[in-house]
């Protein structure tokens, strides 16, 4: 998806980077990568570094950077014009003989809110007009929409790290006891419970090791807010 507009910006001195935020690193990611061929830099943040520095929370979420290395736009989510789910599911019949679960994880994501139209509409605007697009911010505006970092926040960070360390050096309970914790203090990130989940079923269900999987939460929180529109 990023690919088609890259190849279009490209020549107007755009760079798209996209990240892989997988704990797993190449052995969970790369094959994705591999499959999707991209042209432009494609990496994989195996110590979710872009979770702690710049505030990601979900994904597929965007920050842009000007050519002075400025941020311009803090993390929001961000997709390419197109949206990969709306993509797969147009014009597809779900089939009936997947599994209950299944059948409801698709059937909740037909109700998430995304407008990837808009936001390609923006990044070419701005990609034209640098700096005098209104969708480039000011420092203080940066500042302002960038997501607040309270100490609950920083302990959370904190917590998921341990539980990326010990999860990497075998000891999965360990794991998931930091794992736990940084859930509940930083309940709105979704990077940290997806990341979680998926070490113990791939589509991210129920387990007896956490309290709640994609599909409760979705549901708690209401589909429609799972991607936050930009504000632009």
């Amino acid at each position: 998806m990023w690919q088609e507009l890259r190849a279009e910006l490209h020549p107007q001195g755009v760079e798209v980077v996209t990240v892989a935020l997988d704990t797993g690193g190449a052995d969970a990611a790369g094959r994705f990568i591999d499959a999707a061929a991209p042209e432009h830099p494609s990496l994989i943040d195996a110590e979710h570094r872009l979770d702690e520095l710049l505030g990601i929370s979900n994904v597929p979420m965007g920050v842009w950077i000007d050519e002075e290395g400025v941020l311009v736009r803090p993390p929001e989510i961000a997709h390419p014009g197109k949206s990969m789910l709306r993509e797969m599911m147009r014009g597809q019949k779900i089939p009936e003989d997947l599994p209950p679960y299944v059948l409801e994880m698709l059937a909740e994501t037909t109700k998430i809110r995304v407008r990837p139209e808009r936001y390609a509409e923006a990044l070419r605007d701005w990609a034209a007009r640098g700096a005098d697009s209104p969708y480039a911010l000011a420092p203080d505006e940066v500042v302002e929409r960038s997501r607040p970092r309270p100490p609950a926040l920083s302990e959370a960070a904190a917590h998921f790290a341990l539980g990326q360390h010990l999860h990497r050096a075998g000891d999965v309970e360990g794991a998931r006891a930091h794992f736990r914790e940084a859930h509940r203090l930083d309940p709105d990130n979704w990077t940290y419970r997806r990341q979680a989940w998926s070490f113990e079923d791939p589509l991210q269900g129920p387990t007896e090791h956490y309290d709640s999987d994609w599909l409760t939460d979705v549901k708690r929180s209401g589909a429609e807010n799972y991607y936050p529109l930009p504000d632009l």
